[in-house]
């Protein structure tokens, strides 16, 4: 069995403006790149390997945690949002209105105007679990919050239409087992990344 841990990028300025970042190539702010400084990996997880999404922010986070640069895979960048990236969530609802609200019931299917929605995340994030399984592969891959919460959505069977079954926290480690043919299941949720 293989197993992959996900660790989601610092803090950038959009994050703390509450901004939808998606694809949009935003770097870590200093509050993010004073975030990830103290971030360890626990022991335990020294041995797995390294990937990256390509985003600027995800990339400058693996380095720093993991003392390497790690390879990057196209699978791992975040959910892209389309014409809605740049916009808050509040501004989009006001604007919106009840179309806004149709459109997030739709959970699993929610997408914005030209963007992915989760379940198109796990249709591309699908085989690549399935080359590590192959590989009998553990891996720390650094990502995105769309992502990771899609993840999450494959490994319960959460449709996202409601709250999340359990809230993955920033500044931790979220860790998925692997079975033979890379279909994920929760081995364990906000691992510390400080050392306590």
């Amino acid at each position: 069995m293989s197993s992959i841990g996900f660790i989601r990028h610092g803090i950038t300025v959009w994050n703390i403006k509450g901004l939808v970042q998606g694809s949009t190539d935003i770097p870590l702010g200093e509050e993010g790149r004073a975030e990830i400084a103290a971030w360890r990996v626990p022991p335990e997880f020294a041995g797995f390997e390294w990937l990256s999404s390509p985003l600027r922010r995800a990339q400058e986070t693996a380095r720093t945690v993991s003392g390497m640069t790690p390879p990057t895979d196209a699978r791992l960048a975040e959910m892209a949002w389309g014409t809605w990236e740049g916009w808050t969530l509040e501004a989009l609802r006001a604007e919106l209105g009840d179309l806004m609200v149709a459109w997030e019931a739709k959970g699993l299917d929610f997408h914005g105007p030209g963007g992915e929605s989760p379940r198109e995340v796990q249709t591309r994030i699908g085989p690549l679990f399935g080359e590590i399984a192959a590989a009998g592969r553990d891996v720390l891959a650094v990502t995105h919050k769309g992502v990771m919460r899609a993840v999450h959505a494959m490994a319960t069977g959460w449709d996202m239409t409601d709250k999340e079954p359990e809230k993955m926290r920033q500044g931790c480690m979220h860790l998925f087992d692997l079975n033979a043919s890379g279909a994920p299941s929760v081995a364990g949720l906000n691992i510390p990344l400080v050392p306590e």
